[in-house]
């Protein structure tokens, strides 16, 4: 090779550096600014359970690794389209003849490979801390139905279970959820917990919660299931203990006598029947 085509071949060099290094600065400072920025914003409301802060910081991390990902990519993206457009509508011109890198490849499905796989396994150690099984635990069952949410609190001795429409739970005690659906797909989601699982016809899916914080929060359905889904909305009330036993034995004993009563009225209505010519 002469001495000129090697000038030329270091100019081009050169030249193709420049831009490079440039897109790195302003990607960087797009990156800083965008983080910055996202990490200012409130995604969820207050925390409410023990689960919150864990996927709080999941989520963050998520956003310092997208964000100057994303805007890397679109830095090199928007480069490229104004660098490289056509001049005109009669430009038939092609690109310059290029050769492939195996090692910028290599580099390139490595360093996606390894991000994946570090967020997989944090989000993994993450959901498996929520999932583990406390002492003391209650059960409740969630069905959900066009457009309501119905609960159901097992009791001990095979005893009646009490039904409510009204979700209460005790502070500081674990909860396993038990959820299904009577009709269509449903999400049951409460925001203040960070938790959410599908609810399914003719599956029971789970999620366990330990609610920390005494307070009233929102119940939704985040699943599209039916013209009336913006209204499939309740409340979760997060109470003492004592004010939680005292609730559900009114509402077993409220239930029960709702029973009796529909039990005595067939039984009024089976001896007129009798007694009728």
């Amino acid at each position: 090779m002469s001495t000129a085509e090697e000038r030329a071949d270091e100019e081009v060099s050169e030249h193709e550096a420049v831009p490079l290094a440039k897109m790195l600065a302003i990607g960087t400072v797009l990156s800083l600014i965008g983080v910055f920025l996202v990490l200012l914003i409130d995604w969820f409301p207050a925390q409410a359970s023990t689960a919150a802060p864990g996927v709080d910081t999941l989520y963050d991390v998520l956003l310092i690794v997208s964000i100057p990902i994303f805007l890397l990519v679109m830095t090199v993206v928007v480069y490229s389209v104004m660098k490289f457009r056509a001049r005109g509508p009669g430009d038939m011109r092609d690109g310059a003849p290029i050769h492939g890198n195996a090692r910028l490849e290599v580099i390139w499905v490595t360093i996606p490979l390894v991000i994946v796989s570090l967020l997989a396994v944090y989000g993994w150690i993450v959901l498996d801390d929520q999932e583990e099984t406390k002492a003391n635990t209650m059960v409740v069952k969630v069905e959900g139905q066009q457009f309501a949410w119905h609960f159901q609190y097992p009791q001990p001795g095979g005893a009646k279970p009490v039904r409510s429409d009204d979700l209460v739970l005790p502070v500081d005690r674990p909860v396993k959820f038990e959820i299904r659906a009577a009709d269509v797909l449903h999400s049951f989601f409460i925001p203040a917990f960070r938790l959410k699982s599908d609810a399914v016809p003719g599956i029971t899916t789970s999620f366990r919660a330990t609610p920390n914080k005494e307070g009233d929060y929102d119940i939704v359905c985040a699943e599209l299931c039916g013209i009336g889904h913006s209204t499939m909305r309740q409340t979760v009330s997060v109470v003492p203990e004592a004010k939680f036993s005292s609730w559900l034995a009114e509402q077993g004993k409220a239930g029960g006598e709702a029973a009796e009563g529909a039990t005595g009225n067939s039984d009024e209505a089976e001896s007129d029947a009798r007694g009728a010519p």
